[in-house]
């Protein structure tokens, strides 16, 4: 499964140690966000469900191995090292954060600790599932945020990057705090409740809007939501208010809402439709919904779609994977880089919540003052360490973590101060430590 959704380069460089006798030592990779995106003070980790689901599955078809020995770049590589692949297996230890976690820049979101081609090898994957899904997670936050309270559901499927972009980025926007998704492959994969009606196409479908509305009403009784502007809005508004109830309400999609969303209520209110709900949709954004809630407009619901699952804003995390130690015959060895503004921090890590800072230790660590151990064990020895918590779970503690969150933090605008995250002294030591034996190996 997935043997070959990656990057050349893992296979190469996976390649490249069985040869040289490197394959089995073992090494610790770390997953983090090296910098927030713009006017993000802190991300939502979100995908590790599918991650693991890959590491416990990831194998390589006899096909995809006659593949790879017919590419230039393994024409050196020994049969030894293909039937290695032929029975490749993530045989190593996972930890992580759980999804729903807020965390910061270099925070570890995952570690991974397994011989040295099962570690490498998966990189590519993991990056990708966990880098979107937690980007989408922390779009939907934002515009969750700027709702104060109303719903927010995510529209965005035929927006995303492909169809399985769009299933992912439904489940990422629920864990966001979205109440739900138009995607009913979602719903089906995940239990994420699902909503949607019609779409303009119903209504001009019909030789007249009344027609259309009565037909739907017929159809989804209270669940009916009349798409009320492809003519003319207030006029469509009148038809659906004069069918009367059941229905749950109307959906506005273009037009200035500033002027059509309290004439809309006076509509519904007149007929006597004051449970009636208004939504929203049409190219929304946190900051246009901030706009629409600071103006007190009587708005229900928000139905968003191209700026949620593209997190249009900050399409990309920039998160990395980097090897941080390495053991050879029981020796371990530290490692880290030291480039200008990609440098890392050596050495397995743990982060600790403290409520008003982080900080990021080493994994061995047992701070004073009882403080929240964020990574745990998901993996070990290639088998599922206990069950993930599900969806609604992952839900539930991003709006409990955030709601603790110092309220800087969820402005949507870059915090003044950024909350703190500080190193721990032994891993400064480390840093200290490893640097010195890169010279001194140099020297």
């Amino acid at each position: 499964m997935h043997g070959l959704l990656t990057d050349l380069y893992e296979l190469t460089m996976a390649a490249g140690y069985f040869e040289a006798g490197k394959a089995t030592e073992k090494a610790s990779f770390e997953l983090y966000i090296r910098r927030l995106p713009a006017n993000r003070n802190f991300v939502i980790a979100a995908g590790l469900a599918q991650a693991v689901d890959y590491l416990l599955n990831l194998r390589f078809t006899d096909a995809e191995i006659t593949y790879l020995r017919g590419l230039p770049q393994f024409t050196r590589a020994s049969q030894a090292f293909f039937d290695a692949l032929a029975g490749f297996r993530f045989r190593g230890d996972v930890f992580a954060v759980p999804e729903g976690t807020p965390v910061f820049a270099g925070e570890p979101l995952l570690t991974v600790r397994a011989p040295l081609l099962e570690a490498q090898i998966p990189e590519t994957f993991l990056l990708a599932t966990i880098g979107f899904q937690s980007m989408v997670a922390t779009k939907a936050a934002r515009v969750v945020e700027a709702a104060a309270g109303r719903a927010v559901i995510e529209f965005g499927t035929r927006r995303a990057h492909s169809p399985e972009a769009g299933v992912l980025a439904a489940r990422a926007a629920y864990i966001g705090g979205s109440i739900g998704t138009s995607n009913t492959e979602a719903g089906f994969r995940f239990g994420i409740p699902v909503f949607g009606t019609a779409a303009h196409s119903w209504v001009v479908s019909f030789a007249s809007e009344m027609e259309s509305f009565r037909r739907l009403k017929d159809l989804l009784g209270s669940s009916t939501v009349y798409l009320v502007d492809s003519y003319d809005t207030l006029e469509g508004t009148r038809k659906a208010a004069s069918l009367g109830p059941p229905l749950w309400g109307v959906r506005l999609d273009s037009g200035n809402l500033f002027e059509l969303a309290p004439a809309v209520r006076r509509i519904l209110d007149e007929a006597g439709l004051r449970e009636a709900k208004i939504m929203a949709s049409g190219e929304l954004n946190e900051y246009r919904i901030l706009e629409l809630v600071a103006a007190g407009l009587s708005m229900d619901a928000f139905g968003v779609g191209t700026e949620l699952v593209t997190s249009a804003d900050a399409p990309s995390l920039g998160a990395v994977y980097k090897m941080v130690e390495l053991e050879t015959g029981g020796k371990r060895r530290y490692t880290a880089k030291f480039s200008a503004e990609k440098h890392t921090m050596p050495g397995a890590k743990q982060v600790f919540r403290y409520g008003d800072h982080d900080q990021i230790a080493c994994a061995g660590e047992s701070p004073a003052g009882a403080p929240e151990a964020l990574l745990g064990p998901v993996i070990l020895n290639g088998e599922l360490a206990g069950p993930l918590p599900d969806v609604d779970a992952a839900r539930r503690r991003a709006r409990e973590s955030i709601a603790r969150l110092p309220a800087a933090c969820r402005s949507l605008y870059e915090a003044e101060p950024p909350y703190r995250v500080d190193y721990s002294r032994e891993v400064l030591a480390l840093l200290d430590e490893t640097r010195k034996g890169l010279e001194g190996a140099e020297a």
